[in-house]
């Protein structure tokens, strides 16, 4: 999933479009038929569904050095640039794969994200056509293979999120779920879950996240998506401001340890306690976990956030920030300019007026529609 952190909020049904499995580490042990299918599975999936963007970008340019008209590293080196949110260069390439392999399911997949990504970034009614063009390469990619994980949650999120009139279907969104549960039942559940969530349905969706994360408690995406649902309006309106508040810290307290090493599970229970007044322990959760994490780059952006919401450890996020801006980052995160508006803020905070307004204009230099970068520069006059 792509994660936007613009300054909104959290995404609420209906509103905007905020589109791991184990390592196998001992495949002698697998049966046959696993076996045959891991040797099967189309290059770069696992890690592309595993949220490894940067390694994928560097193993399908690799291969692009090599042969150039490569389909398969094509459609991989496009799905990672959305991840990164270079979406005109992720469209060109998916493009390129289609021309060389037209109906290439991963080729069909990368367009899809990259078109919702542009319209999602545009945030105006001239990028509902991307919407439906989105779907539709979606739509057409799962028929074409049934076993893309990455399109039945994206497929299911979109049908969820879309209003009617744009396609929207909580029945083709549960329709979703299903087909995802019989490739990967923990996922079909969490996104089920999801869904339900999104409807309002939360005491409806618990039993699917319970049934999910008892079946997968060390899957960094399973619990995401789960925390990320508790983290949101269906939940707080059910459970009410102080229960819904120390729900967050139990959840995340009881979650952490299966998910500690890695960063995208580390994220997700340091939203939680950030958003449940606990920001010092969200701060020491990322700390803590930084030095033997995958994805380091995700917390060390995570730690500006904290930083920036929470007024907490200023110098040391506004480091941890200027990390994060002068070397790779991970996908699937809120990207450079995500990290320029965190900074931009704290450097606000700490009396540096010019250099913030530097700050949230590069912010703007990578997203010229960034909410949050937007107003920081406004209030900066």
């Amino acid at each position: 999933m792509i994660h936007h952190d613009s300054g909104r909020g959290r995404s609420a049904s209906n509103g905007g479009l905020d589109w791991e499995p184990m390592i196998l580490r001992h495949a002698m042990f697998l049966p046959l038929s696993a076996m045959i299918a891991a040797a099967q599975a189309p290059p770069y999936r696992a890690d592309l569904e595993q949220g490894h963007y940067l390694k994928v970008q560097a193993a399908a340019q690799a291969r692009l050095a090599q042969d150039p008209n490569n389909a398969s590293a094509l459609a991989a080196e496009s799905q990672a640039l959305s991840s990164f949110q270079r979406f005109d260069e992720a469209y060109a390439a998916a493009q390129k794969a289609l021309v060389l392999r037209p109906g290439l399911p991963d080729a069909l997949l990368a367009r899809g994200l990259a078109r919702a990504g542009t319209a999602v970034q545009q945030r105006n009614f001239g990028s509902l056509g991307k919407i439906g063009d989105a779907m539709d390469d979606l739509d057409t990619a799962t028929k074409a293979d049934g076993s893309l994980v990455t399109g039945w949650i994206s497929l299911g999120l979109a049908y969820q999120q879309l209003p009617g009139i744009l396609g929207g279907s909580t029945r083709r969104a549960l329709a979703c779920a299903e087909s995802l549960r019989r490739i990967s039942p923990a996922k079909g559940d969490a996104l089920q879950g999801m869904v339900l969530a999104m409807g309002g349905k939360w005491n409806e969706a618990l039993p699917y996240f319970g049934r999910a994360i008892e079946a997968a408690p060390g899957d960094a995406q399973v619990v995401a998506m789960y925390l990320q649902a508790l983290d949101d309006k269906s939940a707080r309106e059910a459970l009410g401001e102080a229960a819904w508040k120390q729900k967050l810290q139990w959840e995340a307290a009881r979650l952490l340890p299966s998910v500690k090493m890695k960063a995208r599970g580390v994220e997700a229970v340091a939203e939680c306690l950030l958003d449940g007044d606990q920001p010092e322990q969200a701060w020491k959760v990322c700390s803590d976990a930084l030095p033997g994490v995958e994805a380091p780059s995700i917390l060390r952006l995570e730690l500006g956030k904290i930083a920036a919401r929470a007024g907490l450890h200023r110098d040391e996020g506004l480091a941890y920030l200027d990390q994060v801006t002068t070397q790779p980052l991970e996908g699937g995160t809120a990207g450079y300019a995500g990290a320029w508006w965190r900074k931009g803020q704290i450097l606000k905070d700490l009396g540096r007026a010019a250099d913030a307004k530097a700050a949230a204009r590069k912010a703007l230099s990578y997203d010229p529609k960034h909410p949050g970068a937007k107003k920081l520069l406004e209030s900066l006059g």
